[in-house]
């Protein structure tokens, strides 16, 4: 059998390789008048409910990529959507400069969920990345001692925490970084995985340790047994901040609330977002211990609409609902079903099926092709995925997906890894 993969073969593709008339439409408005910085799967979609969204021709998919783990709880969880509804017949924003009814037990209950002591809110996961790098770098020089601007913060080759200058200047992707410069300096990128090397790059001049407990947009990269374990003593010894990025790994994702817990570990900061804002509006946090986070004074940091009342009363409601559901098991469990679905097939075109909970990367052998024409068949078949790092399968459907459309999936994931 030669491996590869040839989409015209599937009679699927050749059914629904034209777009319809009003997804053709809203197509050409945004190539025509939007900026060419994504290049999305070809449909359009009007509506969601739970793990599934219709398109403007009325084509339901079953969505298994939960917008990059912002969807946690499905499209439109009726609790989220109840919650949104009694806040938006209330008060909205009041920005931090009053304070709100809502912000109060978001905190609260946030650093519970946590184990942290202090919450600064914000809106989008780069945000939250940002702050956390200001909190670094200001805890350095007032707690730590570092001479002024010379505070540094190891990352890891692969990484992906956001799209800002500051971030994309510790990025290994030359996407990021090409025509961007200049980059800001600061940083030390050392492989992801590798404990001597960041034992290597840690100075006194060192602030934090920035890591992804799972790189998601490397293609869903573990971590070796006990790397995590391995920082955390690494930064205990070295008077390090240890700050984990769980904005997409984090909120149940994986099986456990955070990422972190797989090997027991307790940062010192932790970055939220993506499923902290259920799917509805974007919500974002930096929690940490007090030593991290007490380095703030007023008028050092903020946000016009970090803590509005409407994203503090939706996160409430996230936070109620990984509390009283049994989702994070059920994304354990089903994680463990559908990757041994997946390994199960013995693919000749597959490489590697990795991840944990309902976080699953299927890399495919450079031989067989990209994974996009995957992706695309996969679309037409009814199941929405995203390709990344061009040989990789991102698997992530919402944790409230059921078993039985796992297998619905399977069935036709299966004839597109045949190889035939």
């Amino acid at each position: 059998m030669t491996l590869g993969f040839d989409k015209s073969q599937h009679p699927t593709v050749q059914v629904a390789a034209a777009l319809g008339e009003v997804s053709r439409r809203h197509v050409e408005l945004n190539e025509r008048y939007g900026t060419h910085n994504y290049k999305p799967l070809p449909v359009v979609i009007a509506e969601g409910r739970g793990c599934w969204v219709t398109d403007v021709e009325g084509r339901r998919y079953l969505d298994m990529l939960s917008a990059y783990s912002a969807l946690n709880f499905g499209h439109n969880h009726p609790a989220i959507v109840d919650a949104v509804r009694t806040q938006l017949d209330r008060v909205t924003v009041t920005s931090r400069a009053f304070f709100n009814d809502q912000l109060g037990p978001f905190f609260k209950e946030l650093a519970e969920l946590t184990g942290m002591d202090r919450v600064l809110p914000m809106n989008t996961g780069a945000e939250a990345v940002e702050t956390a790098i200001k909190t670094a770098r200001k805890w350095a020089y007032q707690v730590k001692g570092v001479a002024p601007d010379r505070a540094r913060i190891i990352a890891f080759a692969g990484n992906f925490h956001g799209r800002t200058t500051t971030i994309v200047s510790f990025s290994t992707d030359p996407l990021a970084t090409t025509n961007f410069g200049p980059l800001t300096p600061g940083f030390d990128v050392v492989p992801y995985g590798d404990l001597a090397a960041v034992e290597k790059a840690v100075t006194g001049d060192t602030a934090a340790v920035l890591v992804e407990p799972i790189q998601g947009e490397a293609g869903v990269v573990l971590p070796p047994p006990g790397f995590l374990t391995g920082l955390r003593k690494l930064c205990t010894d070295r008077n390090v901040l240890l700050i984990c990025d769980e904005i997409q790994t984090g909120l149940g994702r994986t099986g456990r609330t955070f990422a972190f817990e797989h090997e027991g570990v307790r940062p010192d900061v932790v970055t939220l977002g993506k499923a902290l804002g259920g799917g509805l509006i974007p919500v974002s946090a930096v929690v940490g211990i007090d030593a991290a986070m007490g380095v703030f004074k007023p008028g050092e940091h903020g946000s016009t609409f970090g803590g509005n009342p409407l994203a503090a009363a939706v996160g409430r409601k996230a936070i109620e609902l990984l509390r009283t559901t049994d989702l994070v098991e059920r994304a354990r469990s089903l994680g463990d079903y559908f990757r041994g679905q997946l390994e199960a097939l013995r693919s000749p075109i597959v490489q590697q099926v990795r991840g944990r909970g309902l976080l699953i990367g299927v890399q495919i052998k450079p031989e067989a092709g990209p994974a996009r024409p995957m992706c695309e068949t996969l679309l037409h078949d009814g199941l929405l995925c995203k390709d990344t790092q061009k040989q990789v399968i991102r698997f992530a459907p919402p944790l409230i997906i059921e078993r039985a459309e796992i297998d619905w999936a399977m069935e036709r994931i299966a004839v597109v890894l045949s190889g035939r």
